[in-house]
This record gives structure tokens, C-alpha cells and sequence, in this order.
């Protein structure tokens, strides 16, 4: 699993919100939130700043540059 995939998980279980939650207070697919988080997929600029905002964390952090 690459760093941003758990890093994705782990924000989302520390909140408490299945994938489902997540994609609906997001605003973005359940489908897609699932492809990241199984790095089936990457996610585009947009849908990083957006989690980024949600979880109230840096891009870096979620994209693992950084702990």
C-alpha cells in the first residue's frame, strides 16, 4: 500500500466514517475514495486539496512527504 492510500484510510477511520460517509461529506465518489485507498487509482490535484481540507491536514502529509 503506498503512503498516501494509508495515510487516507487512516484519517477516515480516525474520524469514524466508512467510505460511503467520507465520499458524501466530500462531495466525491464512494468509488473513487475506495480506488485510492486500494491504489487501484491516483487521485488529481483537486480531490487532494479538497481531503486535504476536509481532514484539516497538508498535502504533504497526505501524500506522505512529510510526517
Amino acid at each position: 500500500m503506498n503512503k498516501f492510500a494509508e495515510r487516507l484510510k487512516e484519517l477516515r477511520v480516525e474520524k469514524g466514517l466508512s467510505i460511503i460517509q467520507l465520499a458524501k461529506e466530500t462531495n466525491l465518489s464512494k468509488s473513487a475514495v475506495s480506488y485510492w485507498e486500494n491504489c487501484v487509482r491516483i487521485p488529481n490535484a483537486l480531490a487532494i486539496i479538497t481531503l486535504c481540507k476536509y481532514f484539516n491536514v497538508s498535502a504533504d502529509y497526505l501524500l506522505g512527504l512529510e510526517d
